[in-house]
This record gives C-alpha cells, structure tokens and sequence, in this order.
C-alpha cells in the first residue's frame, strides 16, 4: 500500500476552496428527483443530466472530486470522450460509490476511479435504546473492511457514517448518536489497520430530527457538531467532507460556512461532499430540457461557488442572491 500516493489523492480531495460532488444516486434515486419535473429516468437521461454537471465550464475552481455510479464511470461525453476524462481536464480527481461489492475496486480503479465511497445508515430510534451497540459495531466493521480493502487497492477510502436526520430526537441526542458512532467507527479502523493519512471521513452534520419541531441555530448546529468531531476523529485524517443529508442547498452552505468561522480552529479541513445541496439547483433549472443546459449549469456553478466560499467562512447573503 503506498500511504504517501494515498495521502496525497486525499488532501487534494480537500484542496483549499474546493469540495467533492457527489453524483452517485442510484437508479432509483435519481428516478425520485426526475419525476417531479417530469424526466423519464432512462439510462440517456441519466446520462445527460449528467453530462450537464460535468461538463460545466470552469468547475474545477471549486470541485476537487466526484463521486460517480457505476453507470456512469463507464460512459461518455457527447464528443466521445469518457466521462473520466473529461473530469480529468478539468482538474477533478472521478471517484466510485461502491454499491455492489468491493471485489470491484480492481475494476474500477484501472476505469479510472481514485477514490471509493462507502455509506452506512445510523437511524436514531424514538425508544431512545437505538441504535444499539451491535448495530454501531456491524456498521463500523463493514466501513472498517471496506476501507482496508480500498487501500489495498490504492484506492483512498472514503467513510461515511450517516446518522440520518430522520425521527423526531433533540440535537443533544443526534451528539450523543454521532459521538458513539464515530468513536466505534475509528476503533474498528485501528483494528483493520486503515490508515489515517490516507482516508477522508464524511460524516453527518448534528442537527435536530427532521420532525422534531425544532430547528436549531445555524451557530448551534456548527459548535455541536465541530465539539463531536473533536471528541472524536484523530487529527492524522486528512480531511472531512460533509453530507447534506436532506437539508435545503443553502442551509447546509450556511452551517458548512458557520463551522469554518468558529474562532478556533478545527485540526483538518472542513469541506463538503454534497448531493442534493449541490443538484437541486441546476436540476430544476435545467429540467430536462436540451435548450436550458446553460441554465443548469450556471446554477450549479453557482452553488459550487457558494460552498467554496463557505470552505473559508465567506458564504454570504449577498453572494447567494448573486446567482438568482
């Protein structure tokens, strides 16, 4: 395993100013967002959507990285050329969502794939007895070996422990849910003997349930969540890349940019690997519609620009308002 080749993918994961796409919907996800505006989810649509995304003019300025299905790292740009390679003239390191076994990884590695992602589901229960310990456990072993396996193949690893917003828990028990996740977590990477240096952890943000009636603060969220952190992730890690998790575009902009203004600073970058809070933007804008390409992705440059922005702690209302 070459841990200097692999630190060095993960800290340009985590360049200043830029932040990773991820555009790894599944087939029935994407299928989700399509319908409301009215998009029959076929495999061409899916491709121009995403050909729309990836090739936007200049979104290496604030994208490090994408993360691409397994359909999708294996097509290609109207002009011929593979979806790979064009993120590669941009400047953008392609990455995979591992879905469907890490015996792939040899594979998707010699299409191009740097990096591989992994995603394990935390549901904070209204008992408040779960999850349990053994689902934590089962959870942050399968990260742990899906982790080893990616640096084996010299691929950086990263891990995501999603503590899902869903239920109706306060914010001080989503902390206590994410501290015990990430705390099993990085035990279980000891043991498999994953490391630090050369994965990138993308946690969840602490937030109250989505059906809790109450919304915290966007300061409250930011120091909730940097404390849990803290508590809990080595400093060797090269970096963390946030989920949106459900949360609006701007919202989840305002509490990335909240946490890099906090006074004292965290020990890694605090970046975004975001889905939805990248996409819902430039897929309504777009619609489906081949006339309104430029329409898609000048929202999605737009939004790209804002969470660059908020890597410094410089998002503002005045810079949102600029892309309307």
């Amino acid at each position: 395993m070459a841990t200097t080749t692999l630190e060095g993918t993960a800290r340009a994961l985590v360049a200043p100013g830029k932040g990773i796409l991820a555009a790894d919907e599944s087939h029935a996800t994407i299928g989700r967002r399509f319908e409301p505006l009215g998009i029959v989810n076929n495999e061409e649509n899916r491709r121009r959507y995403r050909q729309m995304l990836l090739t936007t003019k200049g979104i290496g300025e604030f994208i490090s990285g994408v993360i691409l299905f397994d359909e999708t790292i294996r097509q290609t740009a109207d002009d011929g050329r593979p979806f790979v390679d064009v993120l590669r003239n941009e400047g953008i390191i392609p990455g995979i969502k591992v879905d469907r076994g890490s015996e792939r990884l040899a594979d998707y590695k010699k299409l191009g794939a740097r990096f591989a992602k992994w995603r394990a589901v935390i549901v904070i229960g209204d008992d408040g007895r779960t999850p349990t310990p053994l689902a934590l456990e089962a959870n942050a072993e399968a990260l742990a070996r899906y982790a080893a396996l990616c640096q084996e193949a010299e691929m950086v690893p990263i891990v995501e422990p999603e503590v899902l917003m869903d239920g109706g828990h306060s914010i001080e028990r989503c902390f206590e849910v994410t501290e015990a996740t990430l705390h099993t977590v990085f035990h279980a990477r000891w043991e498999h003997k994953v490391a630090l240096e050369g994965m990138l952890l993308k946690p969840s943000m602490v937030l109250p349930g989505a059906v809790s009636g109450r919304r915290a603060p966007v300061e409250d969220v930011a120091q909730a969540t940097v404390r849990c952190l803290r508590r809990t992730v080595p400093a060797a890690v090269p970096g963390i890349v946030f989920l949106s998790g459900g949360q609006s575009d701007e919202l989840a902009t305002a509490h990335l940019n909240a946490m890099n203004r906090l006074p004292e600073a965290a020990p890694w970058p605090l970046s975004f690997s975001f889905a939805r809070a990248l996409q819902a933007a430039p897929l309504t804008a777009w619609g489906g519609d081949p006339t309104r390409v430029d329409d898609g992705q000048r929202a999605f440059r737009h939004r790209a620009r804002c969470n660059s922005a908020a890597r410094t702690g410089a998002y503002t209302a005045e810079l949102e308002r600029s892309g309307r």
